[in-house]
């Protein structure tokens, strides 16, 4: 059977036996419980995950204790802060598991050595971020163009799986809404 990570990075470039398994040599795997933290606001990242299994949740509190949900991350899914990452500065989020989770994750170290000696997955993880910045910017753009309901619509309509995963307290904060305004768009 092809290892997960395989088949993901095959999604966007070829890899030999060999190859990938100079890539997996640079990762290690990590299994978290259900609400363990993954990364704690104010810590310095020096890790990239990758979801094999389980649900993940990225968040900050506000100076008021609400929690806003930036993202969730699911299988196959890559998860970090990644201002905290890229420039190693303190994290301004925190990740922590919505499910028991298996990761891969790989160091900062690492990924910088592997796409300075492999340039296919300097060219993946370029392809991977593009795509992640254009999730980001739709996100954006249906925060502040679309409805509630319209948001609440398209999420179900695009992972539709998420909310059989996750409470709906948390697709409210997700939403930027109350759980009462949820329980309205639900009925």
């Amino acid at each position: 059977m092809t290892h997960p990570l395989r088949q993901h990075i095959e999604e966007v470039i070829s890899l030999t036996d060999e190859e990938f398994d100079f890539v997996l040599s640079h990762f290690k795997q990590i299994n978290k419980r259900k609400h363990q933290y993954l990364i704690q606001e104010g810590e310095i990242v020096n890790k990239e995950y990758w979801i094999i299994k389980g649900c993940l949740k990225s968040y900050f509190v506000d100076k008021t204790g609400k929690e806003h949900i930036i993202q969730f991350g699911m299988e196959n899914w890559w998860i970090t802060d990644y201002e905290s990452f890229v420039k190693q500065t303190k994290s301004k989020t925190s990740i922590d598991c919505v499910e028991d989770c298996e990761l891969l994750y790989i160091s900062f170290e690492n990924r910088d050595k592997l796409t300075a000696q492999m340039h296919k997955m300097e060219r993946f993880w370029a392809k991977k971020s593009k795509i992640g910045r254009i999730a980001l910017q739709n996100r954006i753009l249906s925060l502040l163009q679309n409805s509630t309901k319209e948001r609440y619509n398209l999420l179900l309509e695009q992972y539709p799986e998420l909310f059989q995963r996750v409470p709906k307290k948390m697709i409210a904060a997700y939403l930027g809404v109350s759980r009462e305004t949820l329980s309205r768009l639900d009925s």
